[in-house]
């Protein structure tokens, strides 16, 4: 499950905007700002399915072991060969 800690991180690490993001996942701003409050909201686990979905489809691990979570931005390919 993405926490909103790392919906933020990996939106950092990619440029990301959270209309971008969104708009990427196919979900609506206010469900994005939701998953990324602090506050407890209730969010559905299909938004946070979509927007794993999205930062993984851009190259975002999101990374959860007993030590802690976080965010990792794996290599582009093409970068690597230039």
């Amino acid at each position: 499950m993405i926490t909103a800690r790392q919906s933020r991180a990996a939106r950092a690490l990619l440029g990301w905007t959270q209309e971008t993001l969104a708009d990427k996942a196919r979900v609506s701003l206010t469900a994005l700002k939701r998953l990324e409050s602090e506050s407890g909201l209730e969010v559905y686990e299909t938004t946070r399915d979509q927007v794993r979905r999205a930062l993984e489809a851009s190259g975002v691990l999101l990374l959860s072991t007993d030590k802690g979570e976080g965010v990792l931005r794996l290599h582009d390919e093409n970068q690597r060969r230039s």
